[in-house]
């Protein structure tokens, strides 16, 4: 089972901090809380790591894996053809609960979008997630701590029993009102809602239009 290891959510240990992200350099996979639910962080750019990922919530190959990025700039990096309206979303809704489909550029791993090139970034709100991505000094895969197609774990005890076979670490923080990130595709020539969470999608026609 995973080691797990209590850590501050609104100041969350330097040394613990770390920690986690030195597992993470290692091509090990940990789990913790952000703005909406557990997730399972890893190294997009260690293969080994992104394998571990899919074998862990048995998910299908062609399904691409979500980013954590802490700026637009990074996305930026990671990302070709960024349309006006990611620019707008993500002024708009970042730091927070909103999840933007993007063309992924050629520096990303094909394996990470599900050989797909394209992929899901979010910028998180939460501080735990933040100081991560701040310590790691890359983006980071971040997918919900759950095997592919049942619930997310609520709490650390859930996600050890259900992926403690699969994870290193799991920093256990209380996770304040659970929600769902709202995930837009703007690949497409308008825009796409692919999943409708925290923010709802008439918010989205009103500020982007059909």
């Amino acid at each position: 089972m995973a080691e797990i290891i209590p850590v501050s959510s609104s100041k969350p240990e330097d040394e613990i901090i770390s920690y986690a992200a030195n597992v993470i350099r290692r091509g090990e996979l940990i789990a913790f809380p952000t703005d909406t639910l557990y997730c399972i962080a890893a190294d997009p750019f260690n293969l080994s790591a992104v394998g571990k990922v899919f074998e862990a919530k048995s998910r299908a190959w062609d399904r691409s894996l979500p980013l954590f990025v802490n700026s637009i700039d990074q996305v930026s990096q990671l990302a070709k053809d960024l349309p006006s309206r990611f620019y707008l979303l993500a002024h708009r809704y970042w730091p927070g609960p909103l999840a933007v489909i993007v063309e992924a550029d050629s520096c990303v791993p094909l394996k990470v979008t599900g050989n797909t090139r394209r992929l899901a970034v979010r910028h998180p709100k939460a501080v735990l997630a933040l100081r991560l991505l701040e310590k790691f000094g890359m983006p980071l895969i971040a997918t919900s701590a759950n095997v592919s197609g049942h619930p997310t774990g609520k709490d650390a005890h859930e996600v050890n029993e259900a992926l403690g076979g699969h994870i290193s670490l799991i920093l256990d923080s209380p996770v304040g009102e659970q929600s769902i990130a709202t995930t837009v595709d703007v690949t497409v020539p308008k825009w796409r809602l692919i999943r409708e969470g925290a923010i709802l999608e008439e918010e989205l026609r009103e500020f982007l239009g059909d």
